[in-house]
């Protein structure tokens, strides 16, 4: 059974980056567009990791991250930033909100499955 991650970015082509590079690791991916679309996403399924962007509209990723702390079903889903913000200040808001990782972009793949496959949640 393989572990599911939702990817929130505003971007596009970000996403479908960050989805092969995932989806050859053997994980499955839901994408979102944004914190909203995100939330939407977290439907009672099982989500073992979540990697969400910083600066998004409609919903930011760090008011994202507060949300999916206040979910009962998602509240220790493990959750990776991936963003441009590489600001210590913003860091530990990220980190207060509930974050585990920050990684920034530009990024290798590489790099983001090693904290991936660190973080993400078992069976």
């Amino acid at each position: 059974m393989s572990k599911t991650i939702l990817i929130v970015d505003d971007s596009a082509s970000l996403r479908q980056v960050v989805h092969i590079a995932l989806t050859q690791a053997g994980y499955e991916v839901i994408e979102a567009c944004d914190g909203l679309d995100g939330l939407a996403k977290l439907d009672g399924r099982r989500i073992h990791l979540i990697i969400s962007d910083v600066n998004m509209p409609n919903m930011d990723g760090i008011s994202f991250v507060r949300a999916v702390r206040q979910h009962p079903d998602y509240r220790f889903t493990p959750i990776v930033m991936l963003t441009t913000e590489a600001q210590e200040d913003r860091k530990r808001e990220g980190q207060m909100a509930g974050a585990r990782a920050w990684v920034v972009k530009p990024f290798q793949p590489e790099q983001m499955l090693k904290a991936v496959a660190k973080l993400v949640l078992p069976d």
